[in-house]
């Protein structure tokens, strides 16, 4: 991907939540964020509006929230090079290092990711996404005791989502994180049926488990905040 046209989605992206958020978090602590991470390949499609809803209704929690989408479509990442310490250079040459300052902000409290579900497991650029996470694990453990949700897309009510989330989970649990699910109807993790025309907004049920994992997800953090003050 072009890193011109990257960094200027990103700013664009960052922009608008600080201008939308800056009131409520003026008066009220320090601000804490929740970072929404897309890993469909289709930038700006049913997954990452799955996320941005999560996010939105994260952010009606508390107004020391803050939240930022971060949406891997378009990107090219390649998976971990098998053998490689983590903090040893791998040699590759791909989009992760525009991405990798944000994953480190250490003023990100919790995380939410979403990927669609491709013959009922997660997306190629999900898969080699956690992988990299790698880096974050050496010489400490950057994500431990943060709360991370996880959502999935599917082209069927039943077409695997519970199956990602599992592997999701699986993955981000050897960063010693805090996994969160959602509330009822939503207490694995977020579900969504992508059954018109990548219109997600029209699952109801679906959007409705999205945003109370964004909740769950906002409670979760701002417990742990003191914890890591």
């Amino acid at each position: 991907m072009n890193r011109r046209k990257f960094m200027t989605r990103t700013l664009a992206a960052g922009a608008a939540v600080s201008i939308a958020s800056a009131p409520a978090n003026a008066s009220n602590g320090k601000p804490v964020k929740i970072l929404g991470i897309s890993c469909s390949p289709r930038e700006g499609k049913t997954t990452a509006t799955a996320i941005k809803a999560s996010l939105d209704a994260a952010k009606k929690v508390d107004r020391r929230i803050e939240v930022e989408l971060l949406d891997l479509g378009g990107l090219e990442i390649s998976g971990w090079a098998g053998g490689a310490k983590p903090n040893e250079a791998q040699q590759i040459t791909d989009d992760f290092d525009l991405i990798l300052p944000k994953l480190r902000d250490p003023n990100v409290g919790g995380w939410i990711i979403g990927s669609p579900s491709y013959f009922r497991s997660m997306s190629a650029l999900c898969k080699a996404f956690l992988e990299r996470l790698a880096v974050l694990r050496s010489p400490k453990l950057l994500l431990a005791d943060k709360p991370v949700g996880v959502l999935a897309v599917g082209a069927y009510r039943n077409g695997g989502q519970e199956l990602v989330i599992e592997q999701i989970q699986a993955a981000m649990l050897c960063h010693e994180v805090m996994v969160v699910g959602g509330k009822p109807g939503a207490h694995q993790g977020a579900t969504l049926w992508n059954a018109y025309k990548d219109d997600i907004t029209k699952d109801e049920f679906g959007m409705d488990t999205a945003r109370k994992l964004g909740i769950r997800v906002a409670e979760a953090t701002l417990r742990l905040v003191p914890k890591r003050a």
